[in-house]
């Protein structure tokens, strides 16, 4: 499965979250930090749901670039 990761760079760190996994977050120094941590939290999340007795939900977020004049 591939899940939608959105990262966001911030003033000292990145961040990332999964739209499709409600809580499933990491926060790095680096982008390919944030990139292993969340690719483990998704592996990590859905491990966690299976042992529950639940299956991992189908991915269905996507994403677009929009350009406007600014």
């Amino acid at each position: 499965m591939q899940y939608l990761v959105v990262i966001e760079r911030g003033p000292k760190s990145y961040g990332a979250y999964v739209p499709d996994l409600p809580g499933c977050v990491a926060v790095g120094e680096s982008r390919e930090e944030v990139e292993t941590l969340i690719q483990e939290a998704i592996e990590f999340h859905i491990e966690g749901l299976r042992a529950h007795g639940e299956s991992a939900p189908e991915p269905r977020s996507t994403s677009q670039f929009v350009s406007v004049d600014a």
